[in-house]
């Protein structure tokens, strides 16, 4: 009885500094952002002003930003997750294969997801601006001589490329992950029965890939919707605020203008809708 006393005041202690951690760094500070969501406060002032739904009143109604940084969010969370799966699905069933340097060019694919956002995007921003400067005089295309990053609809493209590229290695790994894990003989059996390369791969392997690619889909979302180191390092979100996303105007609003009650109201709105968009995408890849 001793010991199982010793136990349960164990299993109470050891996760308690845990728990501490996690609520002074995510939950205290969750439900003072709904608190401020119902202010005015300029984070100088010693009393922020109660204004109820004012926040609200001026996310929904066009005072601010938040709707067409909602618009650009969205667009860039489509576009990167068919991109970044299918690119990964593809480079995946290529490197499983046995070929030399299979193993390094896994991990030269890799390497870009493990650099830092906010470096990946400088990078970029170098090669948009000066690395295509050479590559025209080198090669005399026309696409080397266009404003990415000067003109919204080349710099929303651009923010598209860098992130795929930036994420691409990760996505590789879970579907190589998955295709190693395939039972051999189901895929040997569609081969003797006269499958095709591309029957094989609509009918067998990607129903056999449904746990991977739900996953893959899964975390492409999550990280597509809160896109920011990139967007910050390379655009700012100009031109003109055309590559603003939710997440950077959110910072903008909060930490460069000085409006904290407004930006709670927006980080506490896109909470939920993240919240729904993840769960009807759980539940519709659950189902298949």
């Amino acid at each position: 009885m001793k010991k199982q006393k010793t136990e349960k005041i164990e299993s109470v202690l050891y996760p308690l500094p845990a728990l501490i951690l996690v609520a002074v760094m995510i939950y205290i500070p969750f439900v003072l952002s709904g608190y401020y969501s119902f202010t005015k406060w300029d984070g100088i002032a010693r009393a922020p002003q109660f204004i109820g739904l004012g926040n609200f009143k001026t996310i929904f109604t066009g005072g601010a930003d938040f709707l067409r940084t909602l618009l650009f969010t969205f667009k860039y969370t489509v576009l990167f997750m068919i991109f970044s799966n299918i690119a990964a699905l593809a480079l995946a069933l290529a490197l499983v294969k046995k070929f030399f340097m299979a193993n390094a060019l896994r991990g030269l694919f890799f390497i870009p997801y493990i650099m830092s956002m906010t470096i990946v995007g400088f990078i970029w921003r170098f090669i948009f601006s000066s690395g295509f400067d050479t590559l025209l005089q080198s090669t005399h295309l026309d696409i080397f001589s266009w404003s990415w990053l000067g003109e919204p609809t080349l710099a929303f493209i651009s923010v598209v490329i860098v992130g795929v590229w930036q994420s691409l290695g990760f996505y590789i790994v879970l579907y190589i992950a998955g295709l190693e894990a395939m039972p051999q003989d189901v895929i040997e059996a569609s081969v003797v029965d006269g499958a095709s390369g591309f029957i094989r791969l609509r009918s067998v392997i990607i129903p056999l890939l449904a746990p991977s690619i739900s996953t893959c889909m899964f975390m492409s979302l999550t990280n597509s919707l809160k896109v920011f180191d990139i967007i910050l390092a390379l655009t700012r979100g100009g031109p003109a605020g055309s590559t603003y996303s939710v997440t950077l105007g959110i910072y903008r609003d909060a930490f460069q203008n000085n409006r904290y009650g407004l930006g709670s109201a927006e980080s506490l709105v896109f909470f939920i809708i993240v919240l729904i968009l993840t769960q009807i995408v759980l539940k519709v890849f659950r189902s298949e």
